[in-house]
């Protein structure tokens, strides 16, 4: 018997970015689910072996990204009991050959780590704030701790000096940039000032020149900038595009590809330094959301369209990733819909409307809908349902007045933005009011509940996905980094402005999003005699096993078919 469509699209091989040793860049890692389960996998170009590092029942590698050491001998990847973010590094060689712990440090959450030749640089989180070590042979040695939130960023080429980003003045969603050198000695010291942000990128790849890609928001918009770290001399760039744009380098140092989102769609840019000029590099319509130039100057960049999953390719078309490819039904497109400001994606099923619809809300909120391929879209649209992204206040990719026109509002400006976008299709037939599904996974679960209690004469149902159900409880249980940005989001902690945190709460109404809060969620929903159903798996704060992803959405479409009399899952 064939498999039914909509699961078939979850087998397509979903992957992260792979990354590459410095002096043997035929060296990659990358984690990938092609087998199954997101696992950590290391493939040498130069004999086109690949094998897998890792074997979890909970997967490996999604959450926190592996890393290879220069010489391309030795992988790290992150072990965490259950999926739960909190664990630690374990070391195997490249070549295969079991793995041992790569620290002496206690568990913590990971704060990044960037490895260097015989040396790491170890970033961990806990409730007394950030740390970074510098890890060697000799054990390790404490470079940086504060109670504010950090991260470890990249090593100059000549491994002298790295950066890190940081928010001891307070603000854990505007970081402000720090270069150190591996005694610990800061060099330099970068701050926008209150309300933007600074993000640390490469440095440059030519042995000799500590210039480094810094990010910022100065005039608005993500734009890159390059710091001489040693001089303290910054070369603001002329880049005139309408969307946010972030900058890798070119091997020689001369020039940076530029990689431009505008509005859930992405291009490349060549950028000459000393010339100041922008050329446009010919790729594909469609989302690109990583890219990178290798040593011998070859452009790689991963594509994904609503219609078909995500590869890495040259410029040239060649397909590095995935490796192999399964028969994949295609997506259907998505069509933008676009009210006011307020930007998103519509895609629907055959015949006329109004259909059932979902709006399928996503989480963060500093993240994005992009024209992407989505296996849990198309299964919605496979059983008759319209289904709408919306790109809310407080999302990522529209600028900085965009995305903290939420702070000291969350949550109920969010949903206004999902209203407007909602009146319209159901004013252009579209959208079924009486059959309309609010559903998204951590923020978007958030929304989801507080949505049912705010609006519900909009909401038909809700389907939250690892939601938060009270946030006094999560943020009580939730990780120290994760307090200090909702701290910073709400504009203070649950004790200091308990109306703003009362009024943004799902229950008021009727390690991210920790289990209790949806407990007392659950428990006020039996209070109230209102029906609900709840599934519980054994993993952290999202499955990467596809098996039970197609578990899990086969649910969803069995609970929505008994609620709204649609179609209840293929088999």
């Amino acid at each position: 018997m064939t498999e039914a469509a909509w699961k078939r699209r979850f087998r397509a091989p979903r992957f992260g970015f792979p990354q590459w040793a410095r002096d043997r860049p035929e060296r990659l890692i990358y984690g990938g689910n092609h087998e199954g389960t997101f696992e950590v996998y290391a493939l040498d170009l130069s004999t086109s072996v690949e094998r897998r590092l890792t074997s979890r029942k909970e997967g490996t590698g999604y959450r926190v990204p592996p890393r290879i050491d220069p010489q391309g001998n030795e992988v790290w990847w992150w072990d965490d009991e259950g999926g739960s973010e909190h664990g630690v590094w374990r070391t195997q060689p490249f070549d295969g050959g079991e793995a041992r712990l790569a620290t002496d440090l206690a568990p913590a959450y990971s704060a990044i780590t960037t490895l260097g030749t015989g040396f790491a640089l170890v970033g961990r989180s806990g409730d007394e704030g950030t740390t970074i070590d510098l890890v060697a042979e000799g054990g390790a040695r404490r470079l940086y701790a504060h109670r504010q939130s950090a991260q470890v960023g990249f090593l100059s080429a000549d491994e002298q000096l790295f950066a890190m980003s940081h928010s001891e003045h307070g603000d854990a969603r505007n970081r402000a940039v720090r270069i150190l050198d591996r005694t610990g000695h800061a060099v330099a010291d970068l701050w926008d000032g209150p309300g933007r942000g600074l993000r640390s990128g490469r440095w440059s790849p030519v042995a000799g020149d500590q210039r480094i890609v810094i990010g910022h928001e100065r005039d608005g918009t993500w734009r890159p900038l390059l710091l001489d770290a040693p001089t303290g001399a910054e070369q603001v760039l002329a880049i005139e595009l309408p969307g946010e744009v972030e900058a890798s380098w070119y091997p020689d140092g001369r020039a940076l590809l530029l990689r431009h989102d505008f509005r859930g769609r992405g291009e490349l840019y060549r950028y000459d330094i000393d010339g100041r000029t922008t050329t446009r590099v010919d790729t594909p319509k469609g989302s690109i959301d990583w890219a990178a130039v290798r040593p011998d100057g070859a452009v790689w960049f991963a594509l994904s369209t609503s219609e078909s999953p995500r590869s890495v390719v040259t410029l040239d078309g060649v397909r590095i990733l995935p490796r192999v490819v399964p028969e994949v039904p295609r997506g259907r497109g998505y069509r933008d819909v676009v009210v006011g400001d307020v930007h998103g994606f519509v895609v629907t099923p055959d015949g006329a409307g109004p259909h059932p619809t979902l709006f399928d809300i996503h989480g963060g909120p500093e993240a994005h809908d992009e024209d992407t391929f989505s296996a849990v879209v198309q299964a919605w649209v496979d059983h008759g349902y319209a289904v709408v992204l919306v790109n809310y206040r407080g999302s990522s990719g529209y600028g900085r007045a965009w995305r903290d026109a939420i702070k000291g509002r969350p949550g109920l400006t969010e949903l206004a933005d999902i209203a407007v976008v909602m009146d319209k299709l159901v004013a252009d037939r579209v959208v079924d009011p009486k059959r309309s599904i609010l559903s998204g996974g951590s923020w978007g679960g958030y929304l989801t509940l507080l949505g049912l209690g705010t609006q519900p004469e909009r909401w038909s149902m809700g389907i939250g996905i690892v939601p938060i159900g009270d946030y006094i409880a999560a943020f009580e249980d939730e990780m120290e980094p994760l307090k200090r940005y909702d701290a910073a989001l709400f504009g203070g902690t649950p004790q200091e402005i308990p109306e703003t945190y009362r009024i943004a709460n799902p229950i008021t109404y009727d390690p991210r999003c920790p289990a209790r809060s949806v407990d007392l969620y659950t428990a006020r929903l039996r209070e109230l005699g209102i029906p609900y159903e709840e599934y519980r798996y054994d993993a952290g704060h999202g499955s990467v096993v596809v098996a039970e992803q197609i578990k899990q959405l086969a649910v969803q479409l069995d609970f929505a078919a008994r609620h709204l009399g649609t179609t209840p899952a293929i088999a």
